[in-house]
């Protein structure tokens, strides 16, 4: 019997936004996207060669409801946060937030050659929405990696082939992979069925259908069909991306601003704490 081929469900590029105290990034998916990325919120990209595109960053910002998981190709994003971490997420390195009841941060990147990443949102399910918040940083060198010859996966988080990744998530349980597969060569992942899974194409492409020679090049989005296997072949140019897969939580979703819970009256009451200074337990 075949096993199922996951198959195109969306392709998307995104738009590009300003947030922050004024980043220029894109939007791949977010509040309108819910239903289709579940359990993932939002994602924003940003490829840069020009420091004013972000060097006025994300100043002090509370979170709650949510994880936030920045990957950084290249760059350099100093952080600090309520819980009295603070440092540098560099080339190759991950910051994983569980912001959980509360938690106020900021993220100001540094000028680079280069500022090549992404910030995922991942939501909380609603019995682990005012969990203690936590902060995981993850250096290059946590970051197993997985050389094949013809391609290399990096496993942020999850596990590839029984080993496992530099995080596995406490709550909702992702599978995080930054994949790179050399030009002409072909990767094929066994998944499972019914979790949502999709790719971010950082550079190159790639085809995703063996029945047709269609390439789909960086900077897009693909969400996938259920399935049991994942397939790509990469161009001439080659093709990476990030693979992230989760299962759907199918719960109400109350979003505002930085905040997601699965009420209004939640939402309500975040804000209300908020200016009451009684958001951080």
């Amino acid at each position: 019997m075949l096993t199922p081929l996951r198959t195109i469900k969306k392709n998307v590029a995104g738009k590009d936004a300003i947030d922050g105290a004024g980043v220029r990034l894109v939007r791949v998916f977010g509040y309108s996207d819910t239903k289709d990325f579940d359990p993932f919120l939002m994602l924003d990209a940003f490829d840069s060669l020009n420091p004013d595109d972000y060097i006025k960053g994300f100043p002090w910002h509370p979170h709650r409801g949510i994880e936030t998981i920045t990957y950084l190709i290249n760059g350099d994003i100093e952080h600090g946060d309520s819980l009295g971490n603070k440092g540098s997420i560099l080339n190759g390195e991950c910051q994983w937030m569980t912001a959980g009841s509360g938690i106020i941060h900021q993220e100001m990147p540094k000028p680079s050659n280069r500022m090549l990443g992404v910030q995922l949102w991942l939501n909380l399910p609603s019995k682990d929405k005012m969990v203690a918040p936590k902060y995981n940083g993850i250096v290059k060198e946590d970051i197993p990696v997985s050389d094949e010859g013809d391609r290399k996966i990096h496993i942020i988080a999850g596990t590839y082939n029984g080993k496992p990744g530099a995080v596995e998530g406490d709550y909702v349980k992702p599978l995080y992979l930054d994949v790179e597969v050399n030009p002409g060569s072909e990767w094929s992942l066994d998944t499972d069925k019914d979790a949502t899974l999709f790719i971010y194409i950082l550079q190159g492409e790639g085809s995703f259908d063996p029945a047709r020679d269609e390439f789909i090049s960086e900077k897009h989005a693909i969400l996938f069909s259920e399935g049991n296997k994942f397939m790509v072949k990469a161009s001439d140019k080659g093709i990476r991306f990030l693979l992230i897969s989760g299962k759907p939580l199918r719960e109400p979703i109350a979003w505002g601003g930085p905040i997601v819970m699965n009420t209004q009256e939640e939402l309500d009451l975040a804000f209300k704490e908020l200016d009451e200074n009684k958001f951080i337990k």
